[in-house]
Formats: structure tokens, sequence, C-alpha cells
């Protein structure tokens, strides 16, 4: 029985895309684990190995299109289209939902007990992570490169010193200029 695993990484990012991969492993791979759980090295190491072992696919949606559709509706567009890209006899997403998607599977962590779902988490945080790093090198004042998108203080004292870049999410709260509470206690911090 032929497995894809599904993950995505960048859901909750205030900037940059939010990526969604699809995997079917050819052969076993060592070293396989939930990509939070993994350094940069380590993630960008097993990226070249799973591609070359792998039936993948990686869907990006960008700020803009997130904005456009919403969270719901780029992940469901992007089960539907890695469901077209890998035929499978199974498709196993990591989380609670599958959007309404049929023939998807859901498990709470699996990409840290299923190899295929640990595989396509690793190729949609490297991918995402990267083209993050390719908007620090045009927006440095951000530190894209350090927290990736993310919510983080020095995240949030970027966007009020400097505003919204084209790549930010304008609509989630925290890209909203008027309620960004820079000394609340309770703001994300990664």
């Amino acid at each position: 029985m032929v497995l894809c695993g599904i993950d995505e990484a960048g859901r909750g990012c205030l900037a940059g895309p939010m990526a969604i991969a699809g995997a079917v492993l050819e052969r076993s791979i060592k070293g396989l684990d939930d990509s939070k759980k993994l350094t940069r090295e380590k993630r960008a190491e097993l990226f070249e190995t799973i591609q070359k072992n792998a039936v993948f696919h990686i869907v990006l949606f960008s700020a803009g299109e997130i904005d456009e559709k919403g969270l719901s509706a780029c992940l469901k567009a992007g089960l539907i289209e890695i469901k077209a890209a890998i035929k499978a006899d199974r498709y196993l997403f990591d989380g609670n939902c599958s959007y309404g998607v049929s023939g998807v599977e859901t498990r709470v962590k699996a990409d840290a007990s299923v190899a295929q779902v640990a595989a396509a988490s690793i190729l949609a945080k490297v991918s995402k992570d990267r083209a993050l790093l390719q908007l620090a090198e045009n927006y440095q004042q951000y530190g894209f490169d350090r927290h990736q998108g993310y919510g983080v203080q020095a995240h949030l004292k970027a966007i009020a010193a400097f505003g919204l870049t084209p790549f930010h999410r304008r609509s989630f709260k925290g890209c909203d200029l008027k309620t960004i509470d820079l000394f609340a206690k309770n703001s994300l911090n990664y």
C-alpha cells in the first residue's frame, strides 16, 4: 500500500508563504523526524536526500493568496493539488482536519511518527524557510532570516517601525498596526 504523507509549514506566519508538501518514499531514509525538532542544517541535508528518494510535490501559497482566499481555502486547495500530483493508496495529513477533501486521513503529530509525513514536514519547512531567506536579503530590517516570518517580538517591532512589506499577510491580526501591543504579556514569542 502506497502512503503519501502530507504536512504544511508557515500556517501561522505573519509574512511569507505557506508551504504544503506531499511525499511518497521510494526507500527508507534515516533521520526523518518532525521538522521542528531538527536543526536547520539537518533539515537542509534531509531535504536533498528526500528529493532524491521520494515522489513529492510542494505547493506554495503567497501572503496575497492567503489574504484573498483565506487560510482554510488555501489548505484545501493544497491538499487537492497534492492528491492530483501524487498517486497513492492513502493520504495522511498531519493535524486534525482534512478541510473537506475526501480520501485524506488526519493524525495529530503524524510528522513525529510516520516517515512519509516527516518527509513532507521537512520539504514544506525548508521550502518556506528558503523563501523567507530570500525576502531577508531585500528586507534586512525585518529579521526574516532569524524568525522565518513568525510573530516574535522583534518582528512585531519591525512592523511597527517600518510598516508592512508586500509579503506580509494583511488579514492576520498581528499585521494590523493598530492592534499591535509590543508589551502585551500574551504576545507571540517563538
